[in-house]
Parts: C-alpha cells; sequence; structure tokens
C-alpha cells in the first residue's frame, strides 16, 4: 500500500510540474533548481551570480526552507523579487508548492526565477518542479564521497558545482575522485570549481548559466 501511494504522489507531481513547465514557457522563463546539503553555500551562490547575472536578466527568487525567512530576506536586500517558501518539515519541493507561489512573483518582469531547494542531497532529486535546468551543489568541507553515496542527485542535474574550493588546502578532499564518480553517473556533464568568498569560477559559471537561459527566454 505504501509503494501505491508512493507512486501516486510521485504521478501527480509529474503532471502538476508540467503544468508548471507550460507557465514558464508561455511567460519565456527559465527556471533553475539549486540542490545541495544544508551549509554547502546555496544562498551565498545565488548572491554572488545575481550580482553577475542581474545586468542582463531579470532574476526573481523562490527561498525554500523547512522554516524561517533568513535566506529570502539576504536576496530581498539585493533588490530582487524574493518569495520564501517554507514546507514545515518536508525535506523537499514539490511542484504544487512552485505553482501555488507563481502568482506571488511579477513574472511579466522575469527571465529567470532560481529556486533554492531544501538543504538535502536525497529528496529534492526525486522531485521535477518543472525547472530547465537543475545545479547540484557540494562544499568543499562536505567530503569528496557524496557522489557514490547519492548518486541520483548528481546524475539527475545539469551541472556539479563544487563550492568553497577556497577550503581545499584545509580538507583531505579529492578532487579526481569527485570528478571520475560525477562522470560515470552524469556522463559529459559540466563541473565548475568556485567560491562564492572569493569569486574564483563564479564568471565561467555564470556565463554557463546565461548561455542556457538565453536559449530558453528565446522562446
Amino acid at each position: 500500500m505504501e509503494i501505491k501511494v508512493l507512486h501516486q504522489i510521485m504521478e501527480w507531481n509529474e503532471d502538476v510540474s508540467a503544468e508548471v513547465r507550460k507557465v514558464l514557457k508561455e511567460k519565456n522563463i527559465c527556471m533553475i533548481n539549486l540542490m545541495g546539503s544544508p551549509g554547502a553555500g546555496k544562498t551565498s551562490l545565488l548572491t554572488a551570480l545575481s550580482e553577475r547575472l542581474k545586468a542582463d536578466w531579470r532574476i526573481g527568487v523562490i527561498e525554500g526552507d523547512i522554516a524561517g525567512q533568513i535566506d529570502a530576506e539576504r536576496i530581498a536586500a539585493l533588490g530582487l523579487p524574493a518569495v520564501q517558501l517554507n514546507t514545515d518539515g518536508a525535506c523537499h519541493i514539490e511542484a504544487m508548492s512552485i505553482q501555488n507561489i507563481l502568482p506571488l512573483l511579477p513574472l511579466e518582469d522575469l527571465d529567470v526565477i532560481f529556486v533554492e531547494n531544501i538543504g538535502n542531497l536525497v529528496c529534492p532529486a526525486e522531485f521535477d518542479i518543472g525547472e530547465a535546468l537543475r545545479i547540484t551543489l557540494l562544499s568543499i568541507p562536505e567530503g569528496d564521497d557524496k557522489v557514490e553515496k547519492y548518486p541520483l542527485m548528481f546524475t539527475e542535474t545539469g551541472c556539479l558545482v563544487l563550492n568553497k574550493c577556497d577550503c581545499l588546502p584545509y580538507f583531505d578532499f579529492d578532487e579526481a575522485r569527485v570528478a571520475a564518480n560525477y562522470e560515470t553517473v552524469n556522463p559529459g556533464a559540466p563541473l565548475f570549481k568556485v567560491s562564492s568568498r572569493t569569486g574564483e569560477g563564479i564568471d565561467e559559471l555564470a556565463a554557463f548559466l546565461s548561455e542556457k537561459i538565453r536559449k530558453v527566454t528565446a522562446g
């Protein structure tokens, strides 16, 4: 019975994600789903990317958290429209939540919506929310074994971002191991090394995202 219920939930989510994707396509909006562990630096990365992208693109943000609105306040301080989505305990965002929250954003004035998913390396990868691109964020302090432990998160993504690379001298982190495991589960997918604190690699990642946004918004 539990398997049947789960199957029904997944099918329902797929139906709603298709509806979300249709709305975004009609508005020529590129939605990007940013996934990663708590403390991986998702909000800091969004801040750094927004500073690079906002000159060319109109950006909105959906901040997902179990509780609180700290991250949404940080984004709003940049002058970007931001909406806080609290799941009240759920470990991921579902398409229905995105569908309900989209009307709270000025869709006619946006080119791209970043969704900062709940901090988790498991559940968010299982739920399509209607995004055009997924980004998986892995920070150096988390360790180099995460692709092997949580393969779905790294398989179901458009690119992998290694964040906090300025910390590499202080951690026993094998970049080659991560790259090899990532290539195994997601052959040919791009990998970026960045530091939100120092700015290393942010321009390259921003350029990659800008090209994706350009393709989607062109219709």
